[in-house]
């Protein structure tokens, strides 16, 4: 090495010539692929619950009916879950994103029996939803109120709008549900097609997260708020984008949702579904202090709770031991993924 030349402090120190490197020990390559792959370890864990129930319950699990039961628990978690990504990863939360996920359909439902088209409504529905977003995030970055409770008090205006305009009444049949044509099936009746819609919009969101100017404003933003905006990083922008990103992706698939079922029901509270896409991302390895998040990550954790869920309801287990397990889980992988937290710092400072 010539003399001045910069030195990569995490570089293996060079060996002496004729002297091979020691070899490493197959678990100590298996532990660095779980510490640095965060999505591994929900995967590991949700394979685990797959095969366990398969013994445990047999054919009446694996079978479509089954399987198509715990798609549909997990479809809502997974959609809101891969949106709130973007916002834990900057260090923001939207508390508001289960209670879009609801009021969505709605506006489409609303808007189509005034008269309009479907496509109209599903299209100005989506874009009550951005709005949701943009003024969650104005509110935020703008009056500087913490997330929480702009997120929070816009899941009650949300909820209390839907009983106001509902008259308490439930809403059937939603538009394309009672149809067979291929954008009714599309649109979430056909049974697969709500997870379908999630796993799309992980891929893409994913994408964005890790291959786009975007995706590196809001990782940057998140990790060092204050060297993101001295870098020239328009923060409080990403900061907006975000939260109309996420309440866009709660909104859409919850139009599917309603399609799916054929009706809304007015008293359904939207804080179930974001404390389930909560749990999903950290259950997935994304950080609730922000710098850090895996939209892969999310998305499994949520296919864990689904499959959590149904398993445990087709071998006897009662609601109320649902909710126990569920948080086992998320207090588990949050104990293992501050480990990992260790265990990286620690490998940097060797």
């Amino acid at each position: 090495m010539q003399a001045g030349a910069p030195t990569d402090t995490t570089a293996p120190a060079a060996e002496p010539p004729g002297q091979q490197r020691a070899a490493v020990p197959v678990w100590r390559r298996v532990l660095r692929l779980f510490i640095y792959q965060r999505e591994l370890t929900p995967v590991v864990i949700t394979v685990g619950l797959f095969a366990y129930f398969t013994i445990r319950a047999g054919s009446n699990f694996t079978d479509s009916l089954s399987l198509s039961s715990a798609a549909g628990y997990a479809g809502p978690i997974g959609a809101i879950a891969v949106g709130e990504v973007l916002l834990l990863v900057l260090a923001e939360i939207d508390l508001s994103a289960g209670q879009v996920f609801l009021f969505a359909p709605w506006v489409e439902y609303w808007l189509h029996n005034a008269g309009l088209p479907v496509a109209v409504a599903i299209f100005l529905a989506l874009a009550a939803c951005c709005g949701v977003g943009a003024i969650n995030g104005l509110i935020t970055v703008r009056l500087n109120v913490p997330s929480f409770v702009t997120t929070l008090a816009t899941n009650f205006i949300l909820f209390g709008l839907v009983l106001i305009y509902s008259n308490m009444t439930q809403a059937t049949p939603i538009p394309l549900s009672a149809s067979t044509g291929f954008s009714s099936k599309l649109m979430g009746a056909w049974l697969w097609s709500e997870i379908l819609w999630v796993v799309a919009i992980t891929i893409v969101v994913q994408m964005v997260l890790t291959r786009t100017r975007f995706g590196v404003r809001i990782v940057a933003t998140g990790g060092n708020l204050l060297g993101a905006a001295e870098a020239g990083i328009p923060v409080r922008r990403v900061k907006v984008w975000a939260f109309v990103l996420c309440s866009f992706l709660a909104g859409l698939v919850g139009i599917v949702d309603a399609v799916k079922y054929g009706s809304l029901d007015p008293g359904n509270f939207g804080v179930d579904y974001i404390l389930y896409a909560v749990g999903a991302c950290v259950i997935g390895g994304t950080a609730l202090t922000g710098g850090r998040g895996t939209v892969i990550g999310a998305f499994v954790g949520a296919i864990l709770i689904g499959i959590l869920e149904d398993g445990l309801t087709l071998i006897g287990v009662s609601t109320n031991d649902f909710y126990v397990w569920v948080g086992v889980v998320i207090i588990f992988a949050m104990a293992l993924n501050g480990q990992f937290d260790r265990l990286i710092a620690r490998s940097r400072e060797t």
